[in-house]
């Protein structure tokens, strides 16, 4: 059985499937209306008179993805069970494709695919294959869609499904760039579906920080996160969102605050010249925030020992800063770490609270802050720890650690993207 969707000649091959009224809910309406004009909900998404769910097989290429204030990212699904009559059936421009994203780990001077993230032997809409993760800033956007372009990306698809506030300020851009429209989802909705997805289909990914403050000890440890409710998500993007899950599916945001990795890469770009997120880590790394911070030693002469506060604890953010000789002594290493732990321990702080608040003993810390960010990591395992007198775990997920939470909509995007009803 075939259908071809809003007139155009790429048919889609469809077959039967029953559903239940839990995962019926969760269809985008717009899908559904691309597909059928006539279609018509009560109570949200609750069908009247629809009765069958189908699922189609949809044409490649199939992407998904996040459009961030400050990073766009893509989920590409690579299919590797592909038959010989597809191989035959397939035209050029899909081919070439599917070569330039999954040959290639660079795209111009700004698109990275990071290979080491990539998941093998995944199946989405009943096709098995290999998941790419792939980043650029959403500053580029421009130079992206001239790229799609060029490689006939809007003679492939007319829909692309996306998330992020992103999908909202740049759909007039795709439409009339590339003629491609833009399925939009929410983006807490993608965040905590497209976790669970992840980790069902990779038992290592939580992790958490064993010995955070001592080097020679620190290790990454196994965290069993088979059963997790309820927990907590500190969502650490531009800015910071903070959600209780409390079962599949089922969350509320409690707080956030605006002080976030966009933050910490706008202050290290005025206050040491850096240009993007990698360098401006890269100085952290090298800097010591002693010399810009105030510590509870620098005000007591030691330990604060009435309300147990170590003299190594930071009393005062960017404290020292005013003194003239300090100023001219300090390092834009130094600025940059005082940027990162001031940050942080503001998530940090929050999150502590928020937990305690809800009673919540796990709380998973995700999002573009934490990529290649091995300091706030520590750094918030042990506040975690400390301030908590070990009650409270800080948890983190490998895919997000090493690139970005949002990969965690995208993902979700592809399981959703594929499925509308009929009568």
């Amino acid at each position: 059985m075939s259908t071809e969707k809003n007139g155009s000649s790429n048919s889609t091959t469809i077959s039967r499937r029953n559903f239940s009224t839990s995962e019926k809910s969760e269809i985008p309406r717009e899908i559904l209306l691309d597909f059928d004009p006539h279609f018509s909900t009560s109570k949200g998404l609750r069908l009247k008179s629809y009765k069958k769910m189908l699922m189609i097989d949809a044409a490649m290429p199939w992407f998904g993805m996040d459009i961030g204030g400050t990073l766009t990212k893509l989920v590409y699904f690579e299919p590797t069970d592909i038959t010989p009559d597809e191989a035959d059936m397939e035209v050029e421009t899909l081919k070439n494709i599917r070569r330039y994203l999954t040959k290639n780990s660079a795209y111009g001077n700004t698109g990275r695919r990071d290979s080491h993230l990539q998941m093998n032997d995944v199946y989405i809409g009943g096709r098995k294959g290999i998941l790419h993760f792939i980043r650029f800033p959403t500053s580029k956007m421009a130079t992206f869609l001239d790229l799609a372009k060029s490689k006939g990306m809007a003679t492939l698809a007319s829909t692309v499904c996306a998330t992020g506030g992103g999908a909202y300020k740049f759909e007039n851009q795709f439409l009339q760039e590339v003629n491609l429209k833009l399925h939009k989802f929410d983006e807490l909705d993608s965040t905590i579906s497209g976790m669970e997805f992840i980790d069902a289909h990779n038992h290592c990914e939580c992790f958490y920080w064993a010995n955070p403050k001592d080097d020679s000890r620190c290790e990454k440890v196994p965290f069993d996160f088979s059963d997790p409710y309820p927990f907590m998500v500190v969502n650490v993007g531009s800015g910071v969102s903070m959600l209780v899950v409390t079962g599949p599916g089922k969350y509320r945001r409690v707080t956030g605050t605006s002080l976030g990795g966009g933050t910490f890469l706008g202050l290290c770009c005025l206050l040491t010249g850096c240009s993007s997120f990698e360098e401006a880590i890269q100085l952290a790394a090298n800097g010591d925030n002693t010399c810009v911070d105030k510590l509870v030693k620098d005000i007591y002469g030691g330990d604060y020992e009435k309300f147990g506060l170590h003299g190594d604890l930071v009393a005062s953010s960017f404290g020292q800063m005013n003194s003239k000789d300090r100023r001219a002594s300090v390092t834009k290493e130094d600025l940059a770490r005082a940027t990162l732990v001031t940050i942080t321990n503001n998530i940090g702080s929050i999150a502590r609270m928020c937990a305690v608040n809800e009673e919540i003993s796990r709380v998973v810390f995700i999002g573009n802050f934490l990529r290649v960010n091995t300091i706030s990591m520590k750094l918030l395992s042990y506040a975690m720890d400390y301030w908590s007198s070990g009650s409270l775990k800080a948890l983190f997920l490998e895919h997000e650690v090493c690139l970005f939470f949002s990969y965690f909509r995208t993902v979700q995007i592809l399981k959703k993207k594929y499925f509308f009803f009929v009568s």
